[in-house]
């Protein structure tokens, strides 16, 4: 029932286009920018009728108020950020359900990169859009929040169905293998991850989005076992 368009924006973010077509609803996930969101949308004869935001930083929510006036749309973000979203309709938590048409997404709390991030699992569709919170091979800074948050993040994530797809919202797949190779040296399969992600880097392809299965695979921060050793894998990478 379900389109998904990735749109690129400013210098390596993901906007998500998502179409739902019984509804024919069409929904945003963490809008950078308004513009090339709305042309695409145009371009298929989509009406935007709903934003989903997963935090508050302006690379996710800079396009809220150009794409609302434009369409009328509804915006729906994380209750803890409401001060920091001014355009929000619906504030959600964990626990709550989003709706799009007859699609039903469950919120999770993810905290760490942001103090109130949040996560949205489409678990029907095995889809999670997880905003700055999980990379393919890395995670977010922990700008606002702590290791022990990340690592329960990473924990809540990777007990959903290992094919669930994982939609983040920036191509930083190679940078974070780079640092993955140092963390993990003798993980096989993310040496041939990485040489999967050269390749198709090299086309000029997106890497995302990944799995479940992939990260658990080959993500260090997912593998971490331990607050400790996530903690240190995120200083690591933050320096590297």
């Amino acid at each position: 029932m379900l389109e998904i368009i990735r749109i690129p924006v400013l210098s390596d973010n993901y906007v998500w286009l998502v179409h739902e077509a019984v509804s024919k609803e069409t929904m945003v996930v963490d809008p950078a920018v308004a513009e090339p969101v709305l042309a695409e949308a145009d371009k298929r004869g989509w009406k935007i009728t709903q934003i989903w935001n997963t935090h508050w930083h302006p690379d996710h929510t800079g396009g809220n108020a150009a794409i609302k006036e434009a369409t009328g749309c509804h915006i729906t973000g994380p209750e803890a950020e409401k001060d920091r979203i001014p355009t929000l309709d619906t504030l959600v938590k964990q626990g709550d359900t989003v709706r799009l048409g007859e699609v039903v997404a469950d919120v999770i709390d993810v905290p760490a990169h942001t103090a109130g991030h949040i996560a949205f699992h489409l678990a029907k569709e095995k889809i999670v859009f997880v905003g700055d919170t999980l990379f393919a091979m890395g995670c977010g800074r922990l700008f606002e929040g702590t290791a022990a948050q990340m690592y329960d993040n990473m924990q809540k994530l990777s007990k959903l169905p290992s094919d669930t797809k994982v939609y983040c919202a920036h191509e930083y797949t190679q940078a974070n293998g780079e640092y993955a190779l140092v963390a993990e040296p003798d993980n096989q399969a993310l040496k041939e991850r990485m040489e999967k992600v050269l390749a198709a880097r090299s086309r000029g392809e997106a890497t995302v989005p990944t799995t479940i299965a992939l990260e658990l695979a080959t993500n260090p921060f997912m593998r971490a076992s331990s607050v400790e050793q996530l903690a240190e894998r995120r200083e690591a990478k933050d320096n590297f």
